[in-house]
């Protein structure tokens, strides 16, 4: 991918006047990108606060120096919880949408792109109805996938008619993964297509997340009994901060709550789960709010998450250059070589939100969403031995079936 961050004046000149090698160029100017998307002091001025305190010795010495004190104030940054403060002057400007509907044949129906055999997974399937999204997450993989134009399928009824599936076995569908599922609604008869894929296969679990208040079409008709709305769901800070055009959080509740009257399964994706200043707080009284709007039969099922970065996303969101702190936060590589946080805070994170859920522990399957098997040990207290079995928990889910991975566990129901 090429390389178009913009390198300020005073790193070429520090980087002529120290000769910095190509690494320890390209290592400076990451953090200078970090430390101004963060409003954190830029390094220019932590560069001549380190040269004045640091004035002797040759320049290779003063150098190594100089890149170490640099190194530590970057890395102390990351390793404390964020803290977002009063929302600032600046909010990104939504780009201008265009759209393009496609006549191709490409393949729309798949593996979740997170599958993995080192970690618990549900075998999610997944259909690309659209590529590309009209929100602003600033964490979003979608935007490293496509292009600017959002794109339809010109013949996606055509291809989900001709999608073959067994009909011995259960599939868990979600449509989420290279857009959201209802902010377009219908555009072009798309969720006409895929409630007649859903009628059309009553094995299929059709899950539509979203991060958007757009439900008037399901209130207008009748829906298949196994289809899902779901909702990604976030603290009001993340989303101000990190979901920019995205609905509030009182606008996704309220979204879910017109479902849920009207007689549609819902669901709640707690991800991704960000750490900071407040976090626990925070995202209890969010789970709360979730327990006092809904009753446990409304809600088909939870998933706890947190973020995940692969390289190009990393660069995506530097090259970006727009105020984020998703980059502020200790790294460490998942079993899929991603970048995430260290298995002790998740552990600590999941932990607070399944407690936070403890009235609704065995009345509502809530699981972890590509985890190793040892942090839903610590969470759980146990791990599905196998991706099947998981899969099997979440068939007893479509249409009516209500529990806990938990308790489907200790019942031997898999």
């Amino acid at each position: 991918m090429k390389d178009t961050i913009k390198t300020p004046r005073f790193l070429e000149e520090a980087a002529r006047r120290y000769r910095l090698t190509f690494q320890e160029f390209r290592q400076v100017r990451a953090m200078a990108r970090d430390l101004e998307q963060w409003g954190e002091e830029p390094l220019d001025r932590l560069w001549r606060q380190a040269e004045q305190e640091i004035p002797h010795g040759d320049l290779p010495v003063r150098k190594k120096r100089i890149l170490r004190r640099l190194g530590e104030r970057h890395a102390s940054l990351q390793g404390e919880a964020k803290r977002y403060g009063a929302p600032k002057s600046f909010a990104p400007k939504r780009p201008p949408l265009t759209f393009q509907t496609e006549v191709s044949d490409k393949k729309i129906f798949g593996r979740c792109p997170a599958f993995s055999e080192k970690t618990v997974c549900c075998n999610l399937h997944t259909i690309d109805a659209v590529e590309n999204c009209g929100f602003g997450c600033s964490y979003c993989t979608i935007q490293t996938f496509y292009g600017k134009p959002v794109t339809f399928d010109a013949r996606l009824g055509e291809k989900l008619k001709k999608i073959e599936l067994d009909p011995g076995r259960f599939y868990h569908i979600g449509t989420g993964q290279s857009s959201d599922s209802l902010m377009w609604g219908n555009r072009g008869g798309m969720l006409d297509d895929l409630c007649a894929f859903a009628g059309d296969h009553p094995n299929v679990l059709l899950e539509l997340k979203t991060k958007s208040p757009r439900v008037d079409y399901f209130l207008e008709r009748d829906v298949p009994p196994n289809v899902v709305l779901s909702w990604s769901l976030n603290t009001p800070a993340i989303i101000k901060n990190e979901e920019h055009f995205t609905a509030s959080l009182e606008e996704r509740l309220k979204a879910a709550r017109k479902a849920a009257d009207r007689g549609i399964p819902v669901a709640f994706h707690f991800h991704p789960m960000v750490y900071y200043e407040g976090w626990k707080e925070e995202y209890t009284g969010v789970a709360g709010k979730v327990l006092e709007n809904f009753a446990p039969g409304e809600v088909r099922f939870i998933s706890l998450g947190t973020v995940t970065f692969i390289k190009p996303v990393l660069q995506a969101i530097r090259r970006g250059g727009l105020p984020t702190k998703m980059l502020q936060m200790p790294f460490q590589k998942d079993p899929l070589g991603k970048w995430t946080y260290p298995d002790r805070l998740k552990e600590e994170m999941f932990k607070t939100l399944y407690q936070a859920l403890a009235p609704w522990h065995g009345k509502v399957f809530i699981y972890l969403c590509m985890e190793k098997p040892e942090i839903w040990k610590k969470v759980f207290g146990f791990a599905y031995p196998s991706h099947r079995e998981f899969e099997n928990a979440f068939a007893l889910l479509n249409p009516f079936g209500l529990t806990s991975p938990g308790e489907c566990h200790r019942q031997g129901r898999l």
